[in-house]
């Protein structure tokens, strides 16, 4: 008999063959809902365009309350009143150092900051460096047409802020103990006022350099086209030191 069975079941085709029933490992997730999960990337992009909103906000608010005095820049105490200003709006806002050279490159877009103007843009500007986190901050201005004025106002102790491009007039007054590099050239009145730190120009250099300046240095590696009235520091012109020196000459054309 068991020879009998062997030999039947041997001559079974295998279309005769009982198989186990195929299983479709997918199947558990058929009644799976896949729910929509948002890419970080899209929160990071709502997140810097919120606080670019805030950022060119406060730059707007400035501009309406102090604009007027300010285009002129006639006297000193107008330029601490706005800076004072822009103080109160930046205090508000949590932002980073890319934020501001992003800020800087919209300021020629009018599509996103519709009013450029020297004077409040610097003031702006600076009040976003000296209260930034960062030590160590850096400006790419050398793609705009506009030369920024007063920036680097009242940069303090421990901040190192390194400029690409030109500037305009007022570069680095009232100085507190920072470091300003500039790689290209500065106008009229760079470093005035300045209590402490480091001015460092890789170009040239305009008149009244260090009018009234306390402290600090001014290093200029191409030239200085003329002093001001310095009461306390030094001024380098090619690593030569040109004040003090043997003879003052405020206002000198070189």
């Amino acid at each position: 008999m068991k020879n009998g069975c062997s030999k039947k079941k041997a001559l079974l085709s295998p279309q005769q063959e009982v198989r186990a029933p195929l299983i479709n490992p997918f199947e558990e997730f058929r009644a799976f809902q896949f729910k929509h999960t948002e890419i970080p990337l899209d929160q990071i992009v709502r997140s810097t365009e919120a606080i670019m909103d805030q950022i060119r906000l406060g730059y707007e608010k400035l501009l309406e309350e102090e604009a007027k005095e300010l285009v002129w820049m006639v006297q000193y105490n107008t330029i601490i009143k706005a800076y004072e200003v822009a103080e109160k709006y930046v205090k508000e806002i949590d932002y980073s150092a890319e934020d501001i050279e992003d800020f800087c490159f919209a300021l020629e877009t009018p599509q996103k900051v519709p009013y450029l103007i020297p004077g409040p843009a610097g003031i702006y500007i600076s009040a976003l460096c000296n209260y930034a986190k960062e030590e160590e901050i850096v400006l790419k201005l050398s793609e705009l047409k506009t030369e920024i004025n007063l920036i680097g106002f009242r940069l303090p102790r421990g901040k190192r802020l390194m400029v690409e491009g030109d500037t305009g007039d007022f570069t680095g007054i009232g100085l507190e103990g920072g470091e300003l590099l500039v790689e290209g050239n500065t106008k009229n009145w760079t470093g005035a006022g300045m209590r402490a730190g480091k001015i460092l120009v890789k170009k040239n250099i305009g008149l009244h350099t260090g009018e009234w300046m306390m402290g600090g240095e001014i290093y200029v590696e191409g030239r200085v086209r003329g002093l001001g009235n310095i009461v306390e520091g030094k001024v380098y012109e090619r690593d030569k030191l040109v004040y003090p020196g043997k003879a003052r000459f405020p206002n000198q054309y070189y």
